[in-house]
């Protein structure tokens, strides 16, 4: 069979797949619908977890951003690492202990307020619909490129089945059926990885062939070699960062600490059984993470040295077949400016004009076409790669919904609606936010791992101080909670949208804030809303005694 009959056939199993989990696991109450009744067993939460987490920047983008910007990629890396660790040690088990099901919920109830549960809700909102955004795309991308379809088709199509087992199963549905993708994810994601180190370096572990030689017979390092193809092209060396300091810090920060205030992952510590399985399955979680992370960097290195060796300074005319494939979708394109029929990819420290505009998000997708495997295995990235979006969509999708039925009817305007109402106000959120996210997934502003780290700047930014003062201070009282999201979220978005949309002219390290980009500004807005929650919580009213012996009993170790 050829390659699109392949992707086919696996693309669509993993959706037969899907549907039918989600069939058999469809939610029966508000308490399957929001955490999948609090039964699933640590180990599979651990891999619905994962799957959740490593969304489509994980599988399709992070490896592209590492494999363009060499070391400085490395700053999504170690963020997003970082923060999984961070929101495993720091803030799960005490979240898990306070028994609530959503962020704005602990919001709300720690702050007892209202308005700081509303101000919750808003920025789960905005947050997760910026993040399902990048999501939206992944699956257009991989759409037009396998299945030749459209992105607006592709992205409807994925909608489309995201809508079936969000709605129809809830976190259940979702749970499970994201345990099935997550083993599609990993497996569509090492099996090339694993291939190609065999061709170019003869081990079958990518990330010892990320530091071995080549097996064409030189004893050149396969690093070395990229960092010659990379000078010589008149790009920086690969090993060498082009990122200011405080800029690789800040989006680092940025990513670690937003990863702890993301509402998708923190629910999924609610649907285990007890707070000692939360900490159990946020351990299998970094394990199965670890599988795809540290696989990354060699991806990356092994992509780009086959790009750049296999059509630049080659004649169009003899470029191979997957150029042309990735041409049509629009995502790769040649511009014969000198009229030579030859192409030229070059950096800014050459002397010619670069002809060849490769966007990154297809790098992990077109890596098996260039290193020429079998059509089997272009067909699984695919499908590999539509499970990682779909998964990571479904748990936002649930959020936006959660947030809505729960957060701001159940808790705040509708307080008296029965649990059948709230149910079909879940599922009717849950729709509705499945065509908006589609809507921002046909024209996203970025590519994929970019909109994710917007997503994570705001996080960051709002979510995260709110949550870590509530936990481990008696004095944070409501008035320095709300008056920090607000200023956090609020700068942070201010500053992305100036210089994404309004003033994309400027938008480079010489007008960047400390030169800091709009990428890792989500740290400053942190800091900012920190100063201004200890600040106003100073100088007004501290927290009723009820809520400084709340604080206390989630800290003491056990079960609670």
């Amino acid at each position: 069979m050829n390659v699109q009959a392949w992707t086919f056939v696996l693309v669509g199993l993993s959706f037969a797949l899907y549907i039918g989990v989600a069939i058999w696991s469809r939610a029966g109450s508000t308490k399957e619908f929001y955490v999948a009744g609090g039964r699933v067993h640590p180990v599979l939460n651990g891999m619905a977890t994962a799957a959740d987490w490593m969304s489509a920047a994980s599988f399709i983008s992070m490896a592209g951003l590492i494999a363009f910007m060499g070391r400085d990629g490395s700053v999504y890396l170690l963020g997003w690492t970082g923060g999984y660790v961070l929101l495993a040690l720091l803030l799960a088990p005490y979240l898990r202990k306070f028994g609530k099901f959503t962020v704005p919920d602990f919001v709300g109830d720690r702050y007892y307020s209202q308005t700081a549960r509303f101000v919750a809700v808003l920025c789960a909102i905005f947050v997760s619909f910026t993040y399902v955004a990048g999501q939206m795309r992944g699956v257009g991308i991989v759409f037009s490129r396998f299945l030749e379809i459209d992105i607006v088709p592709g992205v409807l199509i994925g909608m489309g089945i995201v809508f079936f087992y969000a709605v129809l199963g809830g976190m259940r549905g979702i749970t499970y059926t994201q345990v099935a993708q997550y083993c599609v994810l990993i497996f569509a994601y090492l099996v090339p990885a694993i291939f190609i180190s065999l061709l170019m370096t003869g081990n079958v572990i990518p990330q010892i062939g990320f530091g071995s030689t080549l097996v064409d017979g030189s004893g050149t390092y396969l690093l070395d070699k990229l960092d010659g193809l990379s000078t010589d092209l008149g790009f920086a060396a690969y090993t060498d960062g082009q990122r200011g300091v405080m800029d690789v810090f800040a989006i680092t920060a940025a990513l670690m600490v937003g990863t702890a205030g993301l509402p998708h992952v923190i629910v999924r510590f609610y649907t285990v059984p007890r707070m000692r399985d939360a900490r159990t399955s946020a351990g299998w979680a970094l394990v199965f993470i670890a599988l795809l992370y540290t696989s990354a960097p060699a991806v990356a290195a092994f992509a780009r040295t086959n790009l750049l060796t296999t059509i630049v300074d080659r004649p169009y005319s003899e470029v191979p077949g997957w150029f042309k494939n990735w041409e049509q979708t629009g995502l790769i394109e040649f511009h014969d400016k000198n009229g030579d029929g030859v192409i030229q990819y070059v950096g800014p420290a050459s002397d010619l004009e670069n002809e060849l505009t490769i966007d990154r998000d297809i790098m992990v997708l077109a890596n098996p076409e260039i290193a020429n495997l079998p059509g089997w295995v272009i067909g699984l990235v695919a499908a590999g790669g539509l499970a990682a979006a779909l998964s990571t969509a479904a748990g936002l999708l649930l959020v936006i919904s959660t947030a809505v039925a729960r957060d701001l009817l159940k808790k705040g305007f509708m307080p008296e609606i029965s649990e059948k109402r709230e149910l079909l106000t879940a599922r009717i959120t849950a729709g509705v936010a499945v065509v908006i996210a589609g809507y921002f997934g046909i024209d996203p502003p970025g590519f994929v791992a970019q909109v994710v780290a917007f997503a994570f700047g705001l996080a960051a930014a709002s979510f995260f101080p709110a949550i870590i003062l509530g936990i481990f201070t008696k004095w944070m009282n409501r008035d320095g909670a709300v008056s920090g999201m607000i200023t956090g979220i609020v700068f942070t978005a201010c500053y992305i949208i100036f210089f994404k949309f309004v003033r994309p002219d400027l938008n480079s390290s010489e007008y960047w804030l400390f030169g800091i980009s709009p990428e890792g500004i989500g740290a400053i807005g942190m800091i900012l809303n920190f100063i201004v929650a200890i600040t106003v919580s100073r100088f007004t009213p501290p927290p009723p005694a009820s809520i400084r012996a709340l604080v206390d009993r989630i800290r003491v170790p056990g079960e609670g």
